[in-house]
């Protein structure tokens, strides 16, 4: 008799047993969350708590934002299933700590003039609630260009001395980077990036399921604000979306590293397999379920639409400086929805919000998060030094 490969022995149990599995492992008690919640002094989202935070903008078609609904008027799916909602108040006054993620290489050498008028327009994004902001520059390389700090002096002579970086455009990089330096802000914060750059992305080594899962984990949203790549980038240059080169274990995706640190949970180590079997299935699924496949073609749009957050397109100081109005103008108008999923299955979800009773209106909301399997460490990355 002729035994079966094993890849599909492996798919045949991981589509039998691991869903179920996961789902027991990642859902917890009501009691737990809530203590987790008052601990934080906030609602956020992660695989213990199992509470994600949907930001929400509603806009008439002129594009005044609407700001007079309840939770009553809105309608919200996980992975197509209809979930409870609830909405935040109070959402306005809370502080915010922001990352302002800039290109300083590639085509971003270019715009790199505009930048130094800015921090007047990054203040008044904030308005005057108690916040802490730090400047991330990006080539090839991340850069921390400037710790958080409260003081707008420092924020403007941050962006007063931008130097320009090589060829690099490492946008996920850039935003990984950035989230990980929020992950260390109070949970108190609202976390937002705001990210100036071109719309491709070039020589990165975080990819889509590594950007999203950051992102997840933080509840972080990304406002957007991109120049268009020259042409001939589009034919030489491509994220790494569903492809991941890293080096595995030495014996095949599902042996031991020599190093016993490096072996992950085994549970983690298997979705990861699957992913290589498929090939890749989770990357292949964020991709269809979250309708991005323009992602290559302009990958600030699509961060920014998964996270609730907003893109705008800009080629001259008067654009860069009316799109950042603009979102000021957003930030304090916007909804914080949550809900809490039921048995929530590890690997990416994608969320869809719908009004009632007001076709007429424009919704923007988060498009996905990310459920980790029970014992997955957060990624975090130690801060590089800032730059000369």
């Amino acid at each position: 008799m002729t035994k079966p490969p094993v890849a599909s022995l492996l798919l045949a149990l991981v589509f039998t047993f691991v869903p179920a599995a996961f789902a027991q492992n990642a859902q917890s008690s009501p009691e737990q969350a809530t203590q987790d919640q008052a601990a934080a002094g906030q609602t956020t989202f992660h695989a213990e708590t199992s509470l994600v935070i949907v930001p929400t903008l509603v806009r008439e078609k002129s594009g005044h934002p609407v700001y007079t609904l309840t939770a009553q008027d809105f309608t919200l799916t996980d992975n197509g299933a209809p979930q409870t909602v609830h909405l935040e108040e109070g959402n306005d006054s809370q502080p915010i700590a922001l990352v302002v993620a800039i290109e300083t290489g590639g085509s971003g050498v270019l715009k790199m003039d505009l930048y130094p008028q800015l921090e007047p327009l990054i203040e008044g994004l904030i308005g005057a609630v108690p916040h802490t902001v730090a400047v991330v520059g990006f080539d090839s390389h991340v850069y921390l260009l400037q710790p958080f700090t409260p003081s707008w002096q420092e924020i403007s002579a941050t962006m007063n001395s931008l130097q320009p970086g090589d060829n690099g455009a490492a946008i996920f990089d850039g935003v990984s980077y950035a989230v990980d330096l929020l992950r260390s802000q109070s949970p108190q914060y609202r976390r937002v990036i705001l990210l100036l750059s071109e719309t491709n992305d070039h020589g990165s080594q975080a990819g889509l399921v590594e950007t999203v899962r950051a992102i997840s984990d933080t509840n972080t949203i990304v406002y957007s604000v991109a120049f268009s790549s020259l042409k001939s980038d589009f034919k030489t240059q491509a994220p790494r979306i569903v492809q991941d080169d890293r080096p595995g274990p030495p014996h095949g995706c599902m042996g031991k590293y020599p190093d016993e640190e490096k072996n992950p949970n085994r549970l983690v180590q298997f979705w990861n397999c699957l992913g290589l079997l498929a090939p890749p299935l989770k990357a292949a699924q964020l991709v269809v379920a979250l309708g991005i496949d323009g992602l290559k073609r302009n990958v600030p749009e699509s961060i920014a639409g998964m996270t609730g957050g907003e893109y705008f397109k800009f080629s001259n100081e008067k654009n860069l400086q009316s799109d950042l109005a603009t979102i000021s103008n957003h930030v304090p108008n916007r909804y914080v929805l949550t809900f809490r999923p039921q048995s929530p299955a590890p690997g990416p979800h994608a969320i869809e919000v719908k009004l009632k009773d007001y076709p007429k209106l424009v919704v923007t909301a988060r498009r996905a998060y990310w459920v980790e399997p029970p014992g997955q460490p957060s990624s975090s990355q130690e801060p590089p030094a800032p730059q000369p």
